[in-house]
């Protein structure tokens, strides 16, 4: 099991709103911290990906369950 430090539930919340609750969320976090965000939006997993590419976070691991998916990400 991954330890985290938040956990943002963005279940039923569509593009952009996942996103930008996980920016909010790692702008006052330590730089290693980790957080997990649920989302249901079928489209998270590419603007998770773009994101973390483009702003150095680490996406450690995605977990596929039925009609969510579970993102730990690592902040920079």
């Amino acid at each position: 099991m991954i330890e985290f430090s938040l956990e943002i539930d963005a279940s039923g919340l569509l593009c952009p709103l996942p996103l930008l609750r996980l920016k909010k969320a790692l702008t006052g976090m330590a730089s290693g911290a980790v957080v997990k965000v649920i989302a249901t939006d079928p489209a998270a997993h590419l603007d998770f990906g773009v994101y973390a590419n483009q702003s150095g976070h680490q996406i450690i691991e995605l977990i596929k369950q039925d009609d969510k998916q579970i993102f730990y990400i690592k902040k920079k």
